[in-house]
Parts: C-alpha cells; sequence; structure tokens
C-alpha cells in the first residue's frame, strides 16, 4: 500500500531480504528502489475495438485463444476506460496520465496540423527513461508527425509505424523519423509490427524495458495478412483481430522464451469504443451502450487484461474502476521512477488492484471528456449525463443518472428517484472542470426550422 512505503528504507529491506520467503511477499516498488530490479512493460493497444471483442469478453465469433490463455493466466478488467472516445486524446492520456483537456491533445490530429502532445508534460517512456529503459514505440502514435512531436522526441529510443490513423492520405510508413514506405502495405502491418517487437524483446532482454506497441487495427480500412484473411467467421473484422490476437501470443511465447516472464507486466486493451457506423467492418460494443465517439459506456469502457506470473493472481476478475491513466503512475512506481514535478497526474497508482483481489479503486470520479466538453461522470456505481443550460440561460434537458452496476446497458435513466445524487455527482463534475479545464455539460442542440419555400410570383400577362 502505498501509506506503507515510507517505512520500507534500504534497512528494513535489507533484513526482509535476509528472511527469505518474506522478501518474495514484497512490493514490487520496494524490490525497484532498494535493489534496482526493475520489471519490463509491455502494453499493447489497440484501435477502435469493442467491449465485446474477444472471446474472454463474450464474442460470439471471434476466437482470440492468446489473449483468453492471457486473461486465464492473469486478470481481467470489467471496469476499466480510456479518458476519450477517439485517437488522439485517448493515447494523450494513456502516455501522460493526464485527462486530455490538459495535455493539449483534445480532438483528432490530422496531417495538415503541425501541433502535437504538450512538450511540458511526460510521457511513461521520458519517465522511465530516468531508470535507464530501454524504450520502443512501434506502430500508430497520432499525437504529431513533425518533430518535436514523433516519438523518438518524447523518450523513445525507436518508432516504427504509421504517425496518425491509416485512414488519412498520406499513409507513410515510418521508421525513427523517416519514411521507408508511402503507402505503406496495411495487409502486412500487423505481422510487420509483431516482427518488431519480438526485436526489440531480444535485443532487450538483460535490461529494463518499455515496449508500447499501439496497433493500426482494427481501424478502418481493414487489413489482415493472407494468413488470416477470410478464415474468421466474424468476417474481415473478425479476420484483423485474430490476426492481432496471433500477435499477443508471439509477444507472450518471446518472453518466456527469453526467460523473463517472471519480471515481465502486459497489459492489453484498445483505445475507444468500435465505429459502429462502419456496420461489419466495426466492432461490437454489446452490452455497452453507443460506441465511438460518445460518452456512454461503449464509447470509453473498454476491455483491458493485465499478466504478470508470480504478482498478479492467475484467473482474476476485477470490477473496480481503473484508466489508462493510470499507467503512468503504477509503472512508475513498480520501477522505482518520480513522478513528473511540477503538476499532479490525473491517473492513480492502481498495483493494488492488479496484485491484491479486494482491492479498491483510488478513483473518487472518473470523468467523461468529449473533446473540451466534460459531459459525464461515475462515482462508485453511479454514472451521470450532464446537460448544460442553453444559450438562453434556461435549463436545457434534464440530468441523466444509471446504476451501472445493475444496468451496465445505460437502459433505465433512475434521476427521478435519485435526486440528491445527480446532485452530488453534478458539484464533483463542476470541480472537476475547475480542476481539469473544459466546460460543464452536453449542449442541446436546436431543432433547425425547416426553410420555407419561397414563393414565387407570377409576373402578370
Amino acid at each position: 500500500m502505498e501509506g506503507d512505503r515510507p517505512s520500507m528504507n534500504r534497512r528494513n529491506f535489507l533484513r526482509a531480504l535476509a528472511g527469505g520467503a518474506a522478501a518474495a511477499s514484497l512490493p514490487a516498488w520496494a524490490l525497484a528502489k532498494a535493489t534496482g530490479e526493475r520489471p519490463n512493460f509491455v502494453v499493447i493497444f489497440t484501435d477502435d475495438q469493442g467491449y465485446q471483442d474477444l472471446g474472454c469478453f463474450g464474442s460470439p465469433k471471434i476466437k482470440t485463444p492468446n489473449l483468453d490463455r492471457m486473461a486465464a493466466e492473469g486478470m481481467k478488467f470489467t471496469d476499466f476506460y480510456v479518458a476519450a472516445s477517439v485517437c488522439s486524446p485517448s493515447r494523450a492520456a494513456l502516455l501522460t496520465g493526464c485527462y486530455p483537456s490538459r495535455t493539449g491533445v483534445t480532438r483528432v490530429l490530422f496531417p495538415r496540423d503541425k501541433t502535437g502532445l504538450k512538450t511540458e508534460t511526460k510521457t511513461i517512456a521520458e519517465v522511465l527513461k530516468t531508470r535507464g529503459y530501454a524504450t520502443a514505440c512501434i506502430g500508430k502514435w497520432h499525437l504529431g508527425h513533425k518533430p518535436p512531436h514523433l516519438p523518438t522526441f518524447r523518450g523513445f529510443d525507436s518508432y516504427f509505424g504509421i504517425p496518425y490513423s491509416n485512414d488519412m492520405r498520406p499513409t507513410p510508413l515510418m521508421r525513427n523519423t523517416e519514411t521507408v514506405e508511402e503507402p505503406a502495405n496495411q495487409a502486412t502491418l500487423t505481422q510487420r509490427y509483431t516482427e518488431e517487437a519480438v526485436a526489440f524483446l531480444k535485443a532487450n532482454k538483460d535490461k529494463p524495458f518499455f515496449l508500447y506497441l499501439p496497433h493500426t487495427m482494427p481501424h478502418v480500412p481493414l487489413a489482415a495478412s493472407e494468413r488470416f484473411k477470410g478464415k474468421s467467421a466474424g468476417g474481415l473484422y473478425g479476420d484483423v483481430i485474430e490476426e492481432i490476437d496471433w500477435s499477443a501470443g508471439e509477444i507472450l511465447k518471446a518472453i518466456k522464451e527469453l526467460g523473463i516472464d517472471s519480471k515481465t507486466l502486459v497489459i492489453y486493451t484498445s483505445d475507444n469504443g468500435p465505429w459502429l457506423s462502419k456496420k461489419a467492418h466495426g466492432g461490437c460494443s454489446l452490452p455497452l451502450r453507443n460506441g465511438k465517439f460518445s460518452t456512454y459506456e461503449g464509447g470509453m469502457r473498454m476491455p483491458c487484461i493485465m499478466r504478470w506470473p508470480g504478482k498478479i493472481p492467475t484467473g482474476t476478475l476485477c470490477s473496480e474502476m481503473a484508466l489508462t491513466m493510470d499507467f503512468l503512475p503504477t509503472l512508475a512506481k513498480l520501477a522505482g521512477a518520480d513522478l513528473p514535478a511540477g503538476y499532479e497526474l490525473n491517473g492513480k497508482d492502481i498495483s493494488a488492484l492488479m496484485t491484491r483481489p479486494g482491492a479498491k479503486t483510488p478513483h473518487e470520479a472518473f470523468f467523461y471528456y468529449r473533446g473540451t466538453t466534460l459531459e459525464a461522470i461515475r462515482s462508485g456505481k453511479w454514472k451521470a449525463i450532464l446537460y448544460a443550460k442553453g444559450s438562453d440561460g434556461q435549463p436545457g434537458r434534464p440530468h441523466e443518472l444509471y446504476d451501472l452496476k445493475a444496468d451496465i446497458s445505460e437502459k433505465t435513466n433512475v434521476a427521478a428517484e435519485n435526486a440528491d445524487v445527480v446532485k452530488r455527482l453534478a458539484a464533483l463534475a463542476a470541480a472537476g472542470v475547475k480542476a481539469n479545464g473544459g466546460k460543464f455539460g452536453r449542449g442541446v442542440r436546436k431543432k433547425k426550422t425547416p426553410k420555407k419555400t419561397p414563393q414565387i410570383r407570377k409576373e402578370k400577362r
């Protein structure tokens, strides 16, 4: 526990170490601080994948044996959130531990944009570099495609991938800061990303490393290699997910073969919910409501699996609230690294959730931002959808309230019966806007008044 840290000085640690078995139960941060032993980290981050698009999360057609086994050997998180329901802001929040409103990235970035992630915010890679970590980003970056925003300027030793979404033009495949292929052969991307990842693992097996693997897929246009194309009962989308599952399996296999399994934490999740309007080429968010672009659960609650033999109990389930923003403070603590100075993170250390079944979330509330607007808030089992006042100062739509433990699909609005809960959550949300920026509540769209057909005067004859 965080409160136990001050008493674990070097003398106490060495005394515990002499106890043999007692030392084995010491927290990972204590090992890192006292001995220099630093765990490895692998974060696999897919693009536009739905909550139900894995076998272990209930997919009826898509087969994901490697990820299902990863869940059986580790922990499955059912209430896991990203900080935005679109690409760029979600990635900014993961890497910095801050809400997008604080990172300078609150919308999707395009090739014409010259901006990117704020240089004054530190990334996970920059934090871990202070502890001697080898770092690599392989895949979709989407936080600025020109210096000083590219990965190799933000703490990563190397980069290989497409710098933004694969439906944007041009579509360059880059190595570090140079384009090596344009347009990228997208059918080969998952395979090539995997080969790069395995090569990185082999080259750095004797030192601590951080591998960030943000896959280009399953963002449209979908593409799978010949080995997987046409093989899944879930259509082309299923082919793509099953190839990503193969990729995860190759990474886990390499980690085992290199003898670093017991000191490597692997995390799998997605950047936002499925692009439902793409129909067969989009994923499935069931039993959640809506998908990408939305602040209902389907847009921001993600499938998440974590595996770390000997640290994360096998076959466990965590239904406590956790966030991608928690990655930076958690990995920093496990590595014995100091947090960025000069500002407070929104993410929290969730190492207790990972390692101790029954531990409680460190978050009082989670704020669902859409762009710069805070549209919803969750605290405990309650989630409120918040509406702002109209331009005339009159109240907009009444707030909505859902009990997510009883109603994961957000079908039954219970605001009328729980006015005190709505009031409490609205006050928390207002405080969140004050702390993190942006504006409060969904706007109420005015109905457009249909234009009258102009009368055509007939000329007098």
